[in-house]
């Protein structure tokens, strides 16, 4: 993530740049949502120990606890909750309205939040195009599931001028997966 958002930061002229995210899709809610989850834990001291890096001060990494996120459905008393994603449930709904409606304050480059994690974000319409990393830490069993979790980052990238990316260095989808998903997502790129 990094990597890529210093090579936009560095390479593309002011108008032209993009805000990049990585969406991580985790196994369970549990795992995220409350303050001692171990994802959670996992994520704050990875990011820390990155943004404090000299490479990356270019960035302005914001705080840790402004960057990172989840899109979860909620219980009737806003408990995060797990959920398939796809029962059209008023749970998932608040969840799937929430990434509709804050869609241009996410691509906002100012905006700080930069990780998404998403138990599933998997319905139609959950189109967020500057996610250039996703991250599997589920797992996947399904084969469509398989390819919806991919199609949220085959968007193709927004500028901060509201013009889409074409350049082929930027398009680019990394996909970090567990075993299950490598044979796939090999074989997907290969179709």
């Amino acid at each position: 993530h990094f990597e890529k958002e210093l090579r936009i930061h560095r390479t593309q002229p002011d108008g032209k740049k993009l805000k990049v995210l990585s969406l991580f899709f985790i196994d369970r809610v549990a795992n995220y949502y409350p303050e001692d989850g171990k994802i959670r834990q996992w994520f704050v001291e990875a990011y820390e120990d990155i943004a404090s890096k000299a490479q990356y001060q270019d960035l302005e990494p914001p705080p840790v606890d402004q960057v990172h996120g989840g899109y979860f459905a909620k219980t009737n008393t806003g408990e995060a909750k797990d959920s398939r994603g796809e029962a059209k449930t008023k749970a998932d709904d608040a969840a799937y309205e929430l990434i509709m409606q804050a869609k241009e304050r996410l691509l906002d480059r100012k905006g700080p939040l930069r990780f998404i994690f998403s138990h599933s974000a998997l319905r139609e319409g959950w189109d967020n195009p500057n996610v250039v990393q996703i991250c599997t830490l589920n797992e996947t069993k399904s084969e469509m599931k398989k390819r919806q979790e991919i199609g949220r980052g085959l968007r193709l990238p927004v500028r901060e001028d509201g013009t889409r990316s074409f350049d082929p260095h930027i398009n680019r989808l990394t996909v970090v997966a567990n075993e299950n998903y490598d044979d796939f997502a090999r074989k997907l790129q290969t179709e």
